[in-house]
């Protein structure tokens, strides 16, 4: 694992730059956060490691609300659920960043000074610094505003809430960098606008390009679904064939964003995919890294050892239970009883059509459950993997699970 160790000292920094702190924002508009959002915690990471103090600001009050959207209004949730939100991507932040040291981190919300302040108080203090003209002209309004939808003034008012987190750390920690995907660029160039008028100095903003795949399509999502950090909701095996799955023409620009291996690391990669693509090389090196840094080296030689086993590279009865199942889980599946014949379990599972084609198939001597080779079509299931499962396959890549129910 390259990932580097963040309780090491850093390397010597400008004494002008001593002080500084850079923010970065994240709004509780799902239980959790997704790649995109690890753009910006590994992006954050790298400030921490060239000496500089992070902020991870979490919206407490901005998720209340929710920036908007290029097509439609957002629901509003509930504070209850906000709430709880706002400790899961709190607990998931505080995974990426040091809490020691001399550039140690800081997590804050912002529903901490918005709660307190009155409608007048925004109003007179932070709302006579915004010109609507101006607020009009950020892309998410200007697409609203053209759309059968339109923008209600809960959401056009959010540009100045984010705008009012940047002048409240600004005046309390003397947070000068405010980092975010370019999507949000509008609401990134809000607060350096209300702190150059509100305190008469400039301050600074950086947006990330968004990441795009070589053929256009749109990157983070896996079968039309989102792959968020949390274990709960995307397994660290999906997580993992998602980054194996990486494209040749891709592969070498995620290991630029997503680890932190060096340059020549990365170059000889580079080599390895012009040379031999088959290897996949660096889509192997590219899905442990990001699933160690997401989830931890456990997990990931635990998810990278499911996978070897299941396409006959490794021991099946040697797999921790857990893992095996989440990962019998992104396959085909179906649940049958114990005992059920193998032939039926393989028309259950859609791995063939008919139960002739199922006998077919293993008189053939192509089919195999939890490693061995079928050799009798009478044969039947009885969930001999850890936990009680069973690995049905037919030929060399077509693989099914089966759980005992």
């Amino acid at each position: 694992m390259s990932t580097p160790d963040l309780t090491t000292a850093p390397q010597a920094i400008d004494p002008a730059f001593e002080n500084v702190w850079d923010e970065l924002v994240w709004h509780p508009t799902a239980p959790s956060l997704h790649l995109g959002n690890l753009v910006q915690l590994l992006t954050l990471r790298r400030i921490q490691l060239a000496g500089h103090k992070p902020l991870g600001l979490v919206g407490g009050s901005t998720g209340l609300i929710g920036d908007p959207r290029p097509t439609a209004e957002r629901t509003l949730n509930t504070r209850e659920t906000v709430e709880e939100w706002v400790g899961r991507l709190r607990a998931q932040v505080e995974r990426y960043l040091s809490f020691e040291g001399d550039n140690a981190a800081r997590i804050v919300n912002n529903l901490d000074w918005t709660a307190p302040l009155s409608a007048i108080d925004f109003l007179r203090e932070i709302g006579k610094h915004y010109r609507v003209g101006t607020m009009l002209k950020k892309d998410a309004v200007a697409a609203r505003l053209n759309s059968d939808e339109g923008i209600s003034y809960t959401e056009f008012s959010y540009q100045i809430l984010q705008g009012m987190d940047f002048l409240e750390l600004y005046r309390q920690y003397d947070c000068v960098l405010q980092t975010g995907g370019s999507d949000q660029w509008g609401n990134l160039t809000s607060g350096t606008d209300l702190i150059r008028r509100a305190e008469g100095v400039s301050v600074h903003a950086i947006g990330t390009p968004l990441i795009t795949n070589s053929d256009g399509t749109k990157f983070g999502k896996s079968e039309g679904n989102a792959i968020w950090l949390d274990a709960e909701m995307c397994s660290p095996y999906r997580m993992y064939q998602f980054w194996l799955s990486t494209a040749d023409s891709d592969v070498i620009d995620r290991l630029k964003v997503f680890t932190f291996l060096n340059r020549s690391e990365i170059e000889e990669y580079a080599e390895l995919v012009a040379t031999e693509p088959f290897r996949r090389a660096a889509q192997k090196r590219l899905a442990l890294e990001v699933v160690a840094t997401v989830h931890g080296i456990d997990a990931a030689a635990a998810v990278i050892a499911a996978s070897e086993a299941l396409f006959g590279q490794g021991d099946l009865t040697a797999l921790d239970a857990d893992t095996l199942r989440t990962a019998l889980e992104e396959l085909p599946n179906a649940t049958v009883a114990a005992g059920t014949p193998v032939v039926e379990v393989l028309v259950t599972t859609g791995l063939v059509a008919s139960l002739s084609e199922a006998r077919r198939a293993i008189g053939q001597g192509g089919v195999t459950l939890d490693g061995e080779r079928v050799e009798d079509e009478s044969g039947t299931v009885q969930g001999t993997l850890p936990g009680g499962v069973s690995v049905l396959r037919r030929g060399k890549k077509t693989l099914a699970g089966v759980f005992l129910g």
